[in-house]
């Protein structure tokens, strides 16, 4: 019998004004696809690390503040981002294809809004998170790992309603 395999967690970045923790929660049933990654390394995680049953950290970058709203959970490992493909999308790449895909997205679903939102500034002071790649100087990376006692610190301190992160309504 092959062994369980350890739950791990990442930090997916979103403009809210592109994709919000809301729109998320308005897809059919509160899962979508997170194409539009062009990146080599965070390609890397989604396309080979990345596990259904990962917990996520939703997190608004590009807003004022910047930080993390709530959680979600990887449904579906990665698969070739097919978005590549589309020649009228904004992230088309014409030297990705069917036969070669580049980019792989997975698919998340909603799990807890935080009852706080975690801002930046104020994650920077929090003494548990202090190497969380996240508040690592010149980090910028949109998919990032993130310690299994990094998420129950981000947990606790976010007043998540599921010690897992994982919602409740289903």
């Amino acid at each position: 019998m092959p062994e369980p395999k350890t739950r791990r967690y990442w930090l997916l970045k979103s403009e809210p004004t592109c994709f919000s923790y809301d729109d998320l929660l308005d897809s059919p049933r509160q899962t979508t696809h997170w194409s539009g990654v062009r990146n080599y390394q965070a390609r890397n995680f989604m396309r080979d690390d990345m596990q259904k049953g990962d917990g996520v950290l939703f997190y608004y970058s590009g807003s004022d503040p910047a930080g993390i709203v709530g959680t979600a959970e990887i449904v579906r490992e990665g698969y070739p981002d097919y978005s590549a493909w589309d020649p009228s999308d904004e992230h088309y790449d014409p030297k990705s294809s069917e036969s070669n895909p580049i980019w792989y997205m997975v698919d998340v679903r909603a799990g807890d809004r935080f009852e706080n939102f975690l801002d930046l500034p104020g994650l920077r002071h929090v003494r548990e998170l202090e190497k969380m790649e996240l508040l690592r100087k010149g980090s910028r990376l949109s998919v990032q790992p993130v310690r299994p006692e990094e998420w129950k610190t981000v947990l606790r301190i976010g007043g998540a309603k599921s010690p897992s992160g994982r919602s409740r309504a289903r």
